[in-house]
Protein backbone atom coordinates (compact mmCIF):
# COMPACT_ATOMS: atom_id res chain seq x y z
CA UNK A 1 0.00 0.00 0.00
CA UNK A 2 0.84 3.39 -0.48
CA UNK A 3 0.39 6.01 2.60
CA UNK A 4 -1.57 9.09 1.30
CA UNK A 5 -0.57 12.69 2.29
CA UNK A 6 -3.14 12.69 5.63
CA UNK A 7 -1.11 9.73 7.21
CA UNK A 8 2.12 11.23 7.02
CA UNK A 9 3.50 13.02 9.79
CA UNK A 10 3.80 16.61 8.80
CA UNK A 11 3.67 18.67 11.49
CA UNK A 12 7.06 20.42 12.10
CA UNK A 13 8.76 18.69 9.48
CA UNK A 14 10.61 19.78 6.54
CA UNK A 15 8.73 17.51 3.66
CA UNK A 16 10.70 16.88 0.25
CA UNK A 17 7.75 17.04 -2.35
CA UNK A 18 8.60 16.03 -5.70
CA UNK A 19 6.76 17.94 -8.28
CA UNK A 20 6.46 18.07 -12.06
CA UNK A 21 7.47 21.76 -12.63
CA UNK A 22 8.67 21.06 -16.22
CA UNK A 23 6.78 23.82 -17.49
CA UNK A 24 7.08 25.42 -20.77
CA UNK A 25 9.14 28.70 -20.89
CA UNK A 26 8.64 31.91 -23.53
CA UNK A 27 12.59 33.14 -25.02
CA UNK A 28 12.28 35.70 -22.22
CA UNK A 29 11.79 32.76 -19.02
CA UNK A 30 8.50 33.97 -18.49
CA UNK A 31 6.07 30.45 -18.06
CA UNK A 32 3.82 29.97 -21.32
CA UNK A 33 1.46 27.21 -19.24
CA UNK A 34 1.43 27.02 -15.54
CA UNK A 35 -0.67 24.51 -15.28
CA UNK A 36 1.69 21.88 -14.12
CA UNK A 37 2.16 24.38 -10.96
CA UNK A 38 -1.56 24.81 -10.49
CA UNK A 39 -2.24 21.06 -10.41
CA UNK A 40 0.14 20.32 -7.51
CA UNK A 41 -1.07 23.89 -5.25
CA UNK A 42 -3.52 21.25 -3.07
CA UNK A 43 -0.23 18.73 -1.81
CA UNK A 44 1.55 22.14 -1.23
CA UNK A 45 -1.83 24.03 0.54
CA UNK A 46 -2.28 20.92 2.38
CA UNK A 47 1.47 20.74 3.53
CA UNK A 48 1.43 24.31 5.06
CA UNK A 49 -1.63 23.94 6.50
CA UNK A 50 -0.54 20.50 8.17
CA UNK A 51 2.60 22.75 9.49
CA UNK A 52 5.22 21.77 7.79
CA UNK A 53 7.93 22.92 5.41
CA UNK A 54 7.45 22.10 1.43
CA UNK A 55 10.77 21.34 -0.10
CA UNK A 56 10.45 21.44 -3.72
CA UNK A 57 11.52 19.26 -5.89
CA UNK A 58 12.01 19.13 -9.60
CA UNK A 59 13.19 18.84 -13.07
CA UNK A 60 13.05 21.61 -16.15
CA UNK A 61 13.93 20.44 -19.47
CA UNK A 62 16.64 18.72 -20.56
CA UNK A 63 19.85 20.44 -19.38
CA UNK A 64 22.13 16.89 -19.79
CA UNK A 65 23.60 16.97 -16.34
CA UNK A 66 24.98 20.49 -16.18
CA UNK A 67 23.51 23.65 -15.16
CA UNK A 68 22.16 25.76 -17.66
CA UNK A 69 20.78 29.34 -16.38
CA UNK A 70 18.09 29.16 -18.78
CA UNK A 71 16.29 26.05 -17.78
CA UNK A 72 16.84 27.32 -13.95
CA UNK A 73 13.93 26.81 -12.14
CA UNK A 74 13.83 30.54 -10.24
CA UNK A 75 11.20 31.84 -12.50
CA UNK A 76 9.08 29.00 -11.20
CA UNK A 77 9.62 30.00 -7.56
CA UNK A 78 8.76 33.78 -8.43
CA UNK A 79 5.73 32.16 -10.14
CA UNK A 80 4.52 29.98 -7.29
CA UNK A 81 5.07 32.68 -4.62
CA UNK A 82 2.26 34.58 -6.89
CA UNK A 83 0.03 31.86 -6.79
CA UNK A 84 0.17 31.09 -3.32
CA UNK A 85 1.05 35.14 -1.74
CA UNK A 86 3.36 33.19 0.29
CA UNK A 87 7.39 33.49 1.08
CA UNK A 88 9.02 31.43 -1.62
CA UNK A 89 12.55 30.87 -0.94
CA UNK A 90 14.80 29.99 -4.19
CA UNK A 91 17.74 27.76 -3.35
CA UNK A 92 20.28 27.96 -6.46
CA UNK A 93 21.73 24.96 -6.02
CA UNK A 94 19.77 21.19 -5.36
CA UNK A 95 22.42 19.57 -3.40
CA UNK A 96 25.50 21.41 -1.17
CA UNK A 97 25.56 24.61 1.18
CA UNK A 98 23.78 26.76 -0.73
CA UNK A 99 20.81 24.31 -0.77
CA UNK A 100 21.26 23.72 3.46
CA UNK A 101 21.86 27.93 3.74
CA UNK A 102 18.42 28.48 2.21
CA UNK A 103 16.59 25.92 3.89
CA UNK A 104 18.03 27.03 7.17
CA UNK A 105 16.57 30.56 6.55
CA UNK A 106 13.08 29.04 5.80
CA UNK A 107 10.28 28.92 8.46
CA UNK A 108 7.00 27.26 8.67
CA UNK A 109 4.31 28.61 6.68
CA UNK A 110 6.64 29.32 4.14
CA UNK A 111 8.26 27.52 0.85
CA UNK A 112 11.71 25.93 -0.45
CA UNK A 113 12.24 25.32 -4.28
CA UNK A 114 15.58 23.97 -4.93
CA UNK A 115 17.26 24.38 -8.52
CA UNK A 116 16.74 22.29 -11.43
CA UNK A 117 18.05 18.61 -10.50
CA UNK A 118 18.74 17.71 -13.33
CA UNK A 119 21.67 20.03 -13.50
CA UNK A 120 23.33 16.60 -12.00
CA UNK A 121 24.12 13.33 -13.41
CA UNK A 122 22.99 11.70 -10.87
CA UNK A 123 19.16 12.26 -11.12
CA UNK A 124 18.38 10.77 -14.30
CA UNK A 125 21.38 7.87 -13.05
CA UNK A 126 19.32 7.46 -10.14
CA UNK A 127 22.15 7.99 -8.24
CA UNK A 128 22.07 7.00 -4.23
CA UNK A 129 25.08 9.25 -3.18
CA UNK A 130 23.28 12.33 -4.99
CA UNK A 131 19.86 10.66 -3.53
CA UNK A 132 21.36 10.63 -0.19
CA UNK A 133 22.29 14.55 -0.55
CA UNK A 134 18.69 15.45 -1.93
CA UNK A 135 17.79 14.29 1.59
CA UNK A 136 19.87 15.54 3.48
CA UNK A 137 18.35 14.52 7.06
CA UNK A 138 15.14 15.24 6.21
CA UNK A 139 12.03 12.16 7.31
CA UNK A 140 9.29 12.97 4.95
CA UNK A 141 9.23 12.46 1.33
CA UNK A 142 5.90 13.05 -0.87
CA UNK A 143 5.91 12.15 -4.61
CA UNK A 144 3.32 14.19 -6.81
CA UNK A 145 5.07 14.01 -9.78
CA UNK A 146 2.72 11.27 -11.57
CA UNK A 147 4.66 13.20 -15.06
CA UNK A 148 7.98 11.29 -13.83
CA UNK A 149 7.00 8.46 -12.07
CA UNK A 150 7.71 6.27 -14.75
CA UNK A 151 11.24 7.82 -14.11
CA UNK A 152 13.59 5.13 -12.43
CA UNK A 153 15.27 8.89 -11.16
CA UNK A 154 17.33 9.86 -7.78
CA UNK A 155 14.43 11.83 -6.69
CA UNK A 156 11.85 9.26 -7.83
CA UNK A 157 13.24 6.02 -6.73
CA UNK A 158 16.71 6.49 -4.68
CA UNK A 159 15.45 9.44 -2.36
CA UNK A 160 13.02 7.20 -1.00
CA UNK A 161 15.41 4.67 0.54
CA UNK A 162 17.16 7.90 2.29
CA UNK A 163 13.79 8.59 4.68
CA UNK A 164 11.36 7.33 7.28
CA UNK A 165 8.28 8.21 5.58
CA UNK A 166 6.97 8.42 2.09
CA UNK A 167 3.59 8.22 0.59
CA UNK A 168 1.76 10.18 -2.30
CA UNK A 169 0.48 13.93 -3.00
CA UNK A 170 -2.87 14.66 -3.86
CA UNK A 171 -2.53 14.91 -7.74
CA UNK A 172 -0.75 11.58 -7.58
CA UNK A 173 -3.85 10.50 -6.03
CA UNK A 174 -6.07 11.93 -8.47
CA UNK A 175 -4.61 10.75 -11.31
CA UNK A 176 -4.53 7.07 -10.11
CA UNK A 177 -7.84 6.97 -9.08
CA UNK A 178 -8.84 8.17 -13.00
CA UNK A 179 -6.42 5.64 -14.55
CA UNK A 180 -7.52 2.65 -12.22
CA UNK A 181 -11.13 3.18 -13.03
CA UNK A 182 -10.29 3.41 -16.86
CA UNK A 183 -8.12 -0.16 -16.14
CA UNK A 184 -10.92 -2.11 -13.85
CA UNK A 185 -14.13 -0.53 -14.37
CA UNK A 186 -14.49 1.25 -17.78
CA UNK A 187 -18.22 1.79 -17.86
CA UNK A 188 -19.74 0.95 -22.08
CA UNK A 189 -19.48 2.45 -24.37
CA UNK A 190 -15.71 2.79 -24.03
CA UNK A 191 -14.29 4.67 -26.77
CA UNK A 192 -10.39 5.21 -26.74
CA UNK A 193 -8.86 8.28 -29.53
CA UNK A 194 -5.12 8.37 -30.06
CA UNK A 195 -3.45 10.57 -31.87
CA UNK A 196 0.06 11.60 -32.09
CA UNK A 197 2.98 11.15 -34.45
CA UNK A 198 4.15 7.91 -34.15
CA UNK A 199 2.53 4.16 -34.09
CA UNK A 200 5.87 2.80 -32.21
CA UNK A 201 4.87 5.46 -29.52
CA UNK A 202 1.72 3.90 -28.73
CA UNK A 203 1.83 0.42 -30.40
CA UNK A 204 2.03 -0.91 -26.62
CA UNK A 205 -0.84 0.69 -24.83
CA UNK A 206 -3.17 0.12 -28.21
CA UNK A 207 -2.79 -3.55 -27.80
CA UNK A 208 -3.38 -3.26 -24.04
CA UNK A 209 -6.35 -1.00 -24.31
CA UNK A 210 -7.86 -2.99 -27.27
CA UNK A 211 -9.23 -5.58 -25.21
CA UNK A 212 -11.36 -3.36 -22.42
CA UNK A 213 -12.66 -0.65 -25.47
CA UNK A 214 -15.44 -0.88 -27.81
CA UNK A 215 -14.08 1.50 -30.25
CA UNK A 216 -10.76 2.41 -30.94
CA UNK A 217 -10.59 5.66 -33.32
CA UNK A 218 -6.64 6.82 -34.21
CA UNK A 219 -5.62 10.20 -35.79
CA UNK A 220 -2.94 12.20 -36.16
CA UNK A 221 -0.01 11.33 -38.15
CA UNK A 222 0.11 7.80 -36.75
CA UNK A 223 -2.88 7.12 -38.77
CA UNK A 224 -1.19 7.27 -41.97
CA UNK A 225 0.97 4.27 -41.28
CA UNK A 226 -2.46 2.38 -40.42
CA UNK A 227 -3.77 3.69 -43.31
CA UNK A 228 -0.94 2.79 -45.39
CA UNK A 229 -0.80 -0.96 -44.19
CA UNK A 230 -4.58 -0.73 -45.71
CA UNK A 231 -3.39 0.12 -49.42
CA UNK A 232 -4.50 3.41 -49.15
CA UNK A 233 -2.08 6.47 -50.94
CA UNK A 234 -1.06 8.60 -48.32
CA UNK A 235 1.41 10.94 -50.50
CA UNK A 236 4.06 12.41 -48.63
CA UNK A 237 2.67 12.32 -44.76
CA UNK A 238 4.09 10.75 -42.29
CA UNK A 239 4.84 6.79 -42.55
CA UNK A 240 6.86 4.51 -40.27
CA UNK A 241 7.93 1.58 -42.79
CA UNK A 242 8.77 -0.39 -40.43
CA UNK A 243 6.05 -0.72 -38.44
CA UNK A 244 3.83 -1.91 -41.32
CA UNK A 245 3.54 -5.47 -40.37
CA UNK A 246 2.99 -4.23 -36.18
CA UNK A 247 0.27 -2.29 -37.45
CA UNK A 248 -1.84 -5.02 -39.90
CA UNK A 249 -1.16 -7.32 -37.14
CA UNK A 250 -3.08 -4.75 -34.23
CA UNK A 251 -5.82 -4.38 -37.08
CA UNK A 252 -6.08 -8.43 -37.50
CA UNK A 253 -6.31 -8.43 -33.90
CA UNK A 254 -8.89 -5.89 -33.36
CA UNK A 255 -11.22 -7.72 -36.20
CA UNK A 256 -11.01 -11.22 -33.68
CA UNK A 257 -11.64 -9.30 -30.96
CA UNK A 258 -15.07 -7.96 -32.44
CA UNK A 259 -13.44 -4.49 -31.84
CA UNK A 260 -14.09 -1.16 -34.09
CA UNK A 261 -10.96 0.52 -35.62
CA UNK A 262 -12.01 3.91 -37.00
CA UNK A 263 -9.61 5.32 -38.66
CA UNK A 264 -9.72 8.65 -41.37
CA UNK A 265 -11.97 8.66 -43.83
CA UNK A 266 -10.35 12.22 -45.19
CA UNK A 267 -7.82 14.49 -44.72
CA UNK A 268 -6.76 17.96 -44.89
CA UNK A 269 -3.19 18.62 -46.32
CA UNK A 270 -0.64 20.34 -47.75
CA UNK A 271 2.25 20.60 -50.28
CA UNK A 272 4.45 23.07 -48.09
CA UNK A 273 3.43 22.58 -44.05
CA UNK A 274 3.61 26.13 -43.82
CA UNK A 275 0.57 27.99 -42.06
CA UNK A 276 0.30 30.12 -45.16
CA UNK A 277 0.35 27.05 -47.56
CA UNK A 278 -3.04 26.38 -49.37
CA UNK A 279 -4.77 23.34 -47.96
CA UNK A 280 -7.01 20.80 -49.58
CA UNK A 281 -9.08 18.09 -48.80
CA UNK A 282 -8.87 14.78 -49.88
CA UNK A 283 -10.98 11.34 -49.44
CA UNK A 284 -8.95 8.21 -48.81
CA UNK A 285 -10.79 6.03 -50.94
CA UNK A 286 -9.00 7.86 -53.58
CA UNK A 287 -5.60 8.75 -51.51
CA UNK A 288 -3.68 11.45 -50.90
CA UNK A 289 -1.76 12.89 -53.97
CA UNK A 290 1.72 12.45 -54.64
CA UNK A 291 3.60 15.43 -52.95
CA UNK A 292 0.94 16.26 -50.42
CA UNK A 293 0.87 16.20 -46.87
CA UNK A 294 -1.87 14.77 -44.32
CA UNK A 295 -1.77 17.28 -41.83
CA UNK A 296 -5.27 17.05 -39.95
CA UNK A 297 -8.47 15.11 -40.15
CA UNK A 298 -10.93 16.10 -42.93
CA UNK A 299 -14.27 16.90 -41.92
CA UNK A 300 -16.13 13.85 -42.70
CA UNK A 301 -13.63 12.34 -40.38
CA UNK A 302 -14.47 14.63 -37.42
CA UNK A 303 -17.85 13.89 -37.74
CA UNK A 304 -17.34 10.35 -37.58
CA UNK A 305 -15.00 10.42 -34.38
CA UNK A 306 -17.44 12.84 -32.52
CA UNK A 307 -20.32 10.67 -33.03
CA UNK A 308 -18.43 8.23 -31.27
CA UNK A 309 -17.12 10.25 -28.85
CA UNK A 310 -21.06 11.57 -27.93
CA UNK A 311 -22.33 7.99 -27.41
CA UNK A 312 -19.68 7.44 -25.22
CA UNK A 313 -19.86 6.35 -21.77
CA UNK A 314 -16.01 7.04 -21.27
CA UNK A 315 -13.45 8.49 -23.49
CA UNK A 316 -9.46 8.14 -22.96
CA UNK A 317 -7.95 10.52 -25.69
CA UNK A 318 -4.11 10.81 -25.85
CA UNK A 319 -2.36 13.26 -28.91
CA UNK A 320 -3.81 15.52 -31.04
CA UNK A 321 -5.54 14.66 -34.34
CA UNK A 322 -3.46 17.28 -36.25
CA UNK A 323 -1.01 19.77 -36.48
CA UNK A 324 -3.22 21.76 -34.17
CA UNK A 325 0.26 24.23 -33.24
CA UNK A 326 -0.27 25.39 -36.90
CA UNK A 327 -4.30 27.30 -37.18
CA UNK A 328 -5.35 25.78 -40.68
CA UNK A 329 -4.56 22.25 -39.05
CA UNK A 330 -6.95 22.67 -36.08
CA UNK A 331 -9.58 21.85 -36.58
CA UNK A 332 -9.93 18.04 -36.08
CA UNK A 333 -8.33 18.38 -32.60
CA UNK A 334 -10.59 21.45 -31.80
CA UNK A 335 -14.13 19.50 -32.92
CA UNK A 336 -12.72 16.18 -30.87
CA UNK A 337 -12.32 18.58 -27.59
CA UNK A 338 -15.62 19.93 -28.45
CA UNK A 339 -17.09 16.13 -28.58
CA UNK A 340 -15.22 15.43 -25.22
CA UNK A 341 -16.36 18.50 -23.35
CA UNK A 342 -19.74 17.80 -24.41
CA UNK A 343 -19.54 13.89 -23.42
CA UNK A 344 -18.64 14.93 -20.08
CA UNK A 345 -21.29 17.23 -19.59
CA UNK A 346 -23.95 13.87 -20.39
CA UNK A 347 -22.41 12.02 -17.72
CA UNK A 348 -19.27 10.23 -19.67
CA UNK A 349 -16.14 10.00 -17.79
CA UNK A 350 -13.81 11.61 -19.66
CA UNK A 351 -9.92 11.49 -19.22
CA UNK A 352 -7.41 13.70 -21.67
CA UNK A 353 -3.65 12.52 -20.98
CA UNK A 354 -0.27 13.44 -22.72
CA UNK A 355 1.43 16.53 -23.14
CA UNK A 356 0.48 17.96 -26.36
CA UNK A 357 -3.32 16.85 -25.97
CA UNK A 358 -2.98 18.99 -22.49
CA UNK A 359 -1.58 21.83 -24.04
CA UNK A 360 -3.88 21.68 -27.03
CA UNK A 361 -7.03 21.29 -24.51
CA UNK A 362 -5.50 24.79 -22.69
CA UNK A 363 -4.98 26.25 -25.97
CA UNK A 364 -8.32 25.95 -27.55
CA UNK A 365 -10.25 26.19 -24.27
CA UNK A 366 -11.29 23.02 -22.87
CA UNK A 367 -8.80 21.94 -20.35
CA UNK A 368 -11.78 22.52 -17.56
CA UNK A 369 -14.72 20.29 -19.13
CA UNK A 370 -13.15 16.98 -19.07
CA UNK A 371 -13.52 14.54 -15.74
CA UNK A 372 -9.58 14.05 -15.89
CA UNK A 373 -7.04 15.82 -17.21
CA UNK A 374 -3.50 13.97 -16.83
CA UNK A 375 -0.25 15.74 -16.14
CA UNK A 376 1.46 12.79 -17.34
CA UNK A 377 1.65 11.48 -20.55
CA UNK A 378 4.41 9.16 -21.02
CA UNK A 379 3.24 7.82 -17.20
CA UNK A 380 -0.52 7.25 -18.42
CA UNK A 381 0.65 5.58 -21.50
CA UNK A 382 2.88 3.19 -19.39
CA UNK A 383 0.26 2.53 -16.86
CA UNK A 384 -2.53 1.92 -18.86
CA UNK A 385 0.04 -0.56 -20.67
CA UNK A 386 0.06 -2.33 -17.58
CA UNK A 387 4.05 -1.64 -16.53
CA UNK A 388 4.70 -1.34 -12.84
CA UNK A 389 6.07 2.40 -12.68
CA UNK A 390 9.10 2.97 -10.26
CA UNK A 391 7.96 6.10 -8.27
CA UNK A 392 4.64 3.60 -7.86
CA UNK A 393 6.73 1.00 -6.59
CA UNK A 394 9.22 3.14 -4.34
CA UNK A 395 5.87 3.91 -2.24
CA UNK A 396 5.12 1.17 -1.46
CA UNK A 397 5.19 -0.44 2.27
CA UNK A 398 5.68 3.34 3.26
CA UNK A 399 6.17 3.28 7.29
CA UNK A 400 8.54 3.42 9.57
CA UNK A 401 12.08 2.16 7.84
Amino acid sequence: MIARLAELPLAGQPVLLRVDFNVPLHPDGTIRDDTRIREALPTLQAILEAGGLPIVLSHLGRPKGRPQPELSLAPVARHLATLLERIVHFAPDCIGPLAQRTLADAHPGEIVVLENLRFYPGEEANDAEFAAQLAHGCQVYVNDAFGAAHRAHASVVAITRFVRWKGMGLLMERELHALHRLVTAPESPYVVVMGGAKVSDKLEVLHALLPRCDALLIGGGMAFTFLHAQGVAIGASLLEEDMLPAARELLQRAESLGKRVLLPVDVVAVETLTPEAPASSFQLAEGIPQGWTGADIGPRTVELFCREIRQARTVFWNGPLGIYELEPFRAGTLGVARAVAEATRWGAFTVVGGGDSVAALQQLGFASSVSHLSTGGGAALEFLAGHTLPGLAALENSGQS
